[in-house]
């Protein structure tokens, strides 16, 4: 454990993979999504009928919170080149005539175009303009019915007939800071504990220190892992538990399910992904190897994981395929009982899998032994 620690002082890759980085992902993606939702996000319209009617549902549509109309366009040629160009986010299109049809009764058109290149400004826009369309027809039957001499109630019956009473479980803010950086600032940790794990072990055959780093052990290969991963252990504990600290105490992300499922979460995740990079170069025992594959499968948990789209969406290979990530597991569990506080039972499955890959290691220990003792680092 001494010598470890004389490793991670003089290597300064170990600090900056370790504490600078986490850190620094920890920062930017809570920071980014500050505010919870994107705001006035830039969108267009082209009013070819510019009256009173249409240039009021313009307005409605800059008022929202999501939206905000930067440029009117004579055509839609000049919209679908800005959309192109990125300067706005989608565009409203009212063609001449739309008023007159309105009043008459007579099912004007109403297009909304919008592009889903970045998925969540897309929907966001898409969310509002449809809003905008239903709100066009909404307002001229409200002035119709009234001028019949319909009540409130009546008119109100008429245009919305079933009222959506809408209640989000464990975040009615909608903020997307704590659907998203909740899955990805733990997978980027996971990543550099995949990355750091494989290269602790790998870097005493480059460096030609195995036998020595064995033999310190009396040949007990078990007492070397544990010796060697224990101050890497309390580090990135350290890290892990100050993000959490900084999330829920600090930013004050809803946690239904408690301190102590927190903490649990926090262990396995730490363990698992150690575990799992040990559990990498003993299957190739290569620095370059264990690392591009410990890489290439954190980089796929972000896809796997389920929090961008959905796991039951994908194909039955790829459903399996997901069981075998370690960020799959985490996030369902943190989804189960710290988001939502249902109890442990409720995520057995989740928490066996964490705690096997865990055990990992033991599957390899003897392959690591030989390693370094018998093979030659090639570069």
């Amino acid at each position: 454990m001494l010598r470890e620690m004389r490793i991670l002082w003089k290597n300064h890759i170990f600090g900056f993979c370790m504490v600078v980085f986490p850190i620094a992902v920890m920062l930017f993606f809570t920071s980014l999504l500050d505010e919870g939702q994107p705001a006035e996000l830039p969108v267009g319209v082209v009013d070819l009928d510019n009256t009173s009617t249409t240039r009021a549902l313009a307005h409605r549509l800059d008022a929202f919170q999501s939206s905000k109309v930067v440029a009117r366009y004579p055509s839609m040629a000049e919209a679908r080149h800005a959309m192109q160009r990125n300067e706005i986010y989608g565009f409203l299109y009212m063609p001449k005539g739309t008023t007159e049809k309105l009043l008459s009764a007579r099912q004007p058109k109403i297009s909304y175009y919008y592009g889903l290149t970045s998925l969540t400004s897309g929907a966001l826009v898409m969310k509002d303009l449809k809003t905008i369309s239903t709100l066009g027809s909404a307002a001229v039957g409200q002035a119709t019915l009234r001028a019949r001499g319909a009540t409130d109630a009546q008119i109100q019956s008429f245009l919305q007939p079933i009222r959506v009473d809408l209640h989000q479980v464990a975040n009615p803010w909608a903020n997307y800071n704590v659907y998203l950086s909740t899955v990805f600032v733990p997978g980027v940790i996971m990543l550099f504990i995949f990355l750091i794990t494989a290269y602790s072990i790998g870097v005493e055959l480059k460096f030609g220190r195995s036998k020595e780093w064995v033999a310190m052990a009396d040949g007990n290969m078990l007492v070397a892992i544990l010796g060697k991963f224990l101050p890497h252990t309390l580090i990135w504990l350290a890290i892990v538990f100050g993000y959490e600290h900084y999330i829920y105490g600090v930013l004050h992300f809803p946690h239904e399910g408690g301190a102590w499922t927190i903490v649990l979460l926090s262990l396995l995740q730490v363990f698992a992904a150690q575990g799992f990079g040990i559990f990498v170069f003993g299957l190739m025992p290569s620095l370059r190897m264990s690392m591009s594959v410990c890489s290439l499968w954190a980089v796929l948990s972000f896809s796997m994981a389920g929090s961008a789209f959905p796991i039951m969406g994908m194909d039955a290979p790829l459903q399996s395929l997901s069981w075998l990530f370690p960020l799959r597991h985490y996030y369902m569990l943190y989804q189960i009982t710290v988001f939502n506080g249902y109890p442990l039972l409720e995520a057995w499955f989740h928490l066996t899998a964490l705690a096997f890959f865990c055990l990992l290691p033991w599957l390899v220990i003897r392959k690591i032994k030989n390693a370094m003792l018998n093979y030659v680092y090639i570069p």
